[in-house]
């Protein structure tokens, strides 16, 4: 059985505020837009300091990095937007009580695409990411972005409820 290493401070606290500026807006509303801009940028800051941080990146593979590492980002807020986009969705059916078989057959086809996309996503990236490091340094960083979105997709799943 292998030993379990724990997880870096910076990587939990930076998991967790990606966990709550993911999850917030679609459950505290009354936050202001600039305020959530503000969590939005500090958590992209953070993120990209445990990126670097774990990746221990040479100087010149930092420069051909983070152009991708950006680009991954954009696209994945895409689907983060997606998925946002379905949690509102369901949730004003289920707090009105609306929900039918019509209308979760959209919701069905829509999260299975978007699961789909972000597979599509990922393997897209690979030989970007395998053109500016070496093939550990691709894992390591499919890793540290795979246990994010573990994080973040544990916590919807806790919070979203399971359909009436």
């Amino acid at each position: 059985m292998h030993a379990r290493q724990p997880a870096s401070p910076l990587l939990v606290t930076t998991l967790m505020a990606v966990l709550v500026a993911f999850t917030t807006p679609a459950l505290a509303q009354e936050k202001s837009a600039d305020t959530m801009e503000l969590l939005r940028q500090k958590i992209k800051a953070d993120k990209k300091l445990v990126v670097g941080a774990n990746l221990e990146l040479t100087e010149s593979e930092a420069q051909r990095f983070w152009p991708v590492y950006e680009n991954y980002q954009r696209d994945l807020q895409k689907i983060n937007q997606r998925t946002l986009a379905l949690i509102e969705r369901y949730a004003a059916d289920y707090r009105n009580k609306s929900l039918t078989d019509e209308k979760a057959k959209p919701l069905i086809d829509e999260a299975v695409a978007i699961e789909q996309a972000e597979a599509q996503m990922k393997k897209a990236y690979v030989p970007k990411l395998s053109k500016v490091l070496p093939a550990k340094k691709v894992a390591r960083y499919l890793q540290i972005e795979n246990k994010i979105r573990a994080i973040v997709k544990y916590d919807l799943a806790d919070a979203v409820p399971l359909v009436q």
